[in-house]
């Protein structure tokens, strides 16, 4: 009898330690397993959390013709406009402007320039002038390296970090705004210049 007895408990103490190595590696192996799932299957999103495109290459206002020393510790918010500005562009225009003030106490910190080929009316300069939009006429060099109308965001130092693509319709405008918004609250959350 007792060594029946002692024959189960140790059928039972194998059977718990197996029971107990399996719980262990299943507590450790399983979160690895799911977290390379959930990156090779992009279930998550990957750390990106700009909304515009960064600049691939290294791209100044001064090489754009702007002078910088204007516009000393701010950021900048610059719209290159088309060579003609037909209704969604003025609609950009004020999607891009309302942006700029929906960043609140934060306006004094930048400025929104307006690049202009001398496409509007005298009523449209009259308009814009109630704006605060900064219009600085286009240069050549400013359409040799910006060939596309744009929206550019630079930091203090003068340097070009974030493109934005224009939307195409007027019922995109909104996640237009909204991202030019979040990328511009969170520049200016953290930086310590401008």
């Amino acid at each position: 009898m007792t060594k029946l007895m002692t024959s189960f408990n140790t059928n039972n103490a194998n059977h718990s330690s197996r029971g107990s190595l399996l719980l262990l590696i299943t507590v450790f192996v399983l979160p690895l397993l799911l977290a390379k799932l959930a990156l090779d299957n992009q279930w998550l999103k990957l750390g990106v959390t700009n909304q515009g495109k960064l600049l691939s290459q290294k791209l100044t206002v001064e090489e754009l013709g702007i002078n910088q020393s204007a516009f000393t510790q701010q950021w900048l918010i610059i719209y290159k406009l088309p060579d003609v500005c037909p209704e969604l562009c003025l609609h950009n225009i004020e999607t891009v402007h309302n942006s700029y003030v929906a960043l609140g106490k934060d306006m004094p910190r930048v400025s929104a320039l307006l690049l202009n080929n001398n496409i509007f009316s005298t009523q449209q300069y009259k308009q814009l002038a109630k704006s605060q939009w900064q219009i600085v006429p286009v240069t050549p060099q400013m359409n040799k390296l910006l060939q596309a109308p744009q929206v550019l965001i630079a930091d203090p130092l003068g340097n070009i970090i974030l493109r934005y693509q224009l939307p195409e319709e007027i019922v995109q405008q909104v996640d237009f705004s909204k991202a030019i918004i979040a990328d511009m609250k969170k520049l200016l959350k953290y930086s310590k210049v401008g």
